[in-house]
């Protein structure tokens, strides 16, 4: 049975790390690598920025994929319904991909959640040492406008790029992506931590240039 090659599209750094782990670049990249290795290379490359372009996709959300044979099978956590479909969609138009199996799970629909998100995204995107890790300059709170107030900003994420994703589901915080050091690593868990109303935070940040760590 050919293996499963899976790899992550929190953050460009993150794809980077795992596809490397999983053996996708590394065995492209040797001497007499045959063709099916290469195209796999070349379709986990082509699904990573075709996901990562997607405006339905951002810091609210954490998605990984896999390949087997001709199946690009999708998976992760989806803030809202519309990234779901959205990535199937984007996905079965690459050349070579002839079935994408989505078990991507839509997380719930839930008031709370959409609270924690905001306020854990101010918390760490408001911290000015971790400000570095957005595109969004001048702090977190500079995206909690009136309109998104209103309207809860699950619906409403902040744009641009963000190195630490925030994944909320029922009150728990899960936060991915890569940072550049142990201390803020630890200061990005600390900050969420510090929120009212979660209830447990799971840190699965990564340090640049540090192997995977392995599941708790």
């Amino acid at each position: 049975m050919k293996r499963l090659e899976r790899t992550s599209i929190s953050a460009v750094a993150v794809w980077l790390a795992l596809c490397s782990e999983s053996g996708i670049a590394q065995k492209a990249a040797l001497p007499g690598a045959d063709a099916r290795q290469k195209e796999v290379l070349r379709i986990a490359q082509e699904v990573r920025k075709r996901i990562v372009s997607l405006p339905e996709f951002g810091v609210f959300d954490n998605l990984t994929f896999g390949i087997k044979e001709n199946t690009v099978i999708l998976r992760g956590l989806a803030s809202r319904p519309i990234l779901k479909s959205s990535a199937e969609n984007v996905v079965k138009k690459i050349e070579g991909v002839e079935n994408v199996d989505n078990q991507i799970e839509v997380l719930p629909l839930s008031p709370n959640d959409d609270r924690i998100r905001a306020s854990v995204y101010v918390s760490i995107y408001g911290y000015a040492p971790l400000q570095r890790y957005t595109s969004n300059r001048g702090g977190g709170r500079t995206g909690m406008s009136v309109a998104r107030a209103a309207g809860g900003i699950t619906n409403d994420p902040p744009m641009g790029f963000h190195a630490i994703h925030i994944i909320v589901k029922n009150g728990n915080v899960t936060l991915t992506g890569v940072v550049d050091n142990d201390g803020d690593l630890a200061m990005a868990e600390m900050r969420a931590n510090s929120v009212s109303g979660v209830f447990s935070v799971e840190n699965e940040l990564q340090v640049a240039g540090k192997p995977k760590k392995p599941p708790r």
